[in-house]
């Protein structure tokens, strides 16, 4: 069961419309890096979890990030200001005031639309919560990407906020994956001599520090 709470999860503002920045901003609502991708993939995922803790962990960041998509939205809706003008739009996106009376779309900011595609889940809790990981770094650089291209003091404050709770919902996702490391696709694999040879294919080059030793598994501490 979901309850829709009226206030923002942040407050959010302008100090002017952009309609060109809006459309860049779509890349947060309905790109393969956005809000709703991440809210779709983690609830997505949540449905075959076991372990409650975890479960809840997922939902709960899902629930979320509809509450940055909703941001995102209305961040979008004051960029967009009243007028339509699609020669505000220097490219990419411009079905906002061609189709949609200025309305965010579930688009990125090229015009492409949403994609369930973009939502990966595997059912192995350790690949998922890795993918899960990547996603939040993968936000966090479109975040910081857009941060640089504005001068809003208004909307680069929505942006610090979004790119700071990427960041914690980074690191809830790597405690859960320490504490799961040990199972799954981690046990099924890597268990001959196989798994453990490195081939330097980049010769002549500089002494390779990982050269004759064993690759031990990845650590999030």
């Amino acid at each position: 069961m979901f309850r829709h709470e009226k206030q923002l999860l942040h407050p959010v503002a302008v100090e002017r419309p952009n309609a060109h920045y809006a459309a860049l901003l779509q890349e947060q609502l309905g790109g393969g890096n956005g809000e709703l991708k991440a809210a779709m993939q983690y609830m997505s995922q949540s449905f075959r979890v076991k372990d409650p803790a975890i479960k809840d962990l997922f939902m709960d960041i899902a629930a979320e990030e509809l509450s940055h998509m909703e941001m995102v939205a209305a961040t979008i809706n004051l960029l967009n200001g009243h007028d339509l003008d699609s020669q505000g739009v220097n490219g990419g996106e411009i079905e906002t005031h061609v189709l949609w009376g200025l309305s965010p779309g579930l688009t990125n900011s090229s015009g492409y639309s949403w994609t369930a595609d973009y939502v990966t889940v595997t059912g192995d809790l350790c690949a998922d919560l890795l993918s899960n990981i990547a996603s939040e770094q993968r936000a966090k650089v479109v975040y910081e990407y857009l941060y640089r291209q504005i001068d809003d003091k208004k909307v680069k404050e929505t942006i610090d906020f979004l790119l700071n709770r990427e960041e914690a919902h980074n690191a809830m996702f790597r405690e859960a994956f320490n504490r799961v490391q040990d199972s799954g696709s981690n046990l099924d694999f890597g268990v001959t001599q196989d798994s453990r040879l490195y081939f330097d294919l980049s010769t002549p080059s500089p002494k390779n520090d990982f050269h004759g030793t064993d690759v031990e598994p990845p650590k999030f501490n």
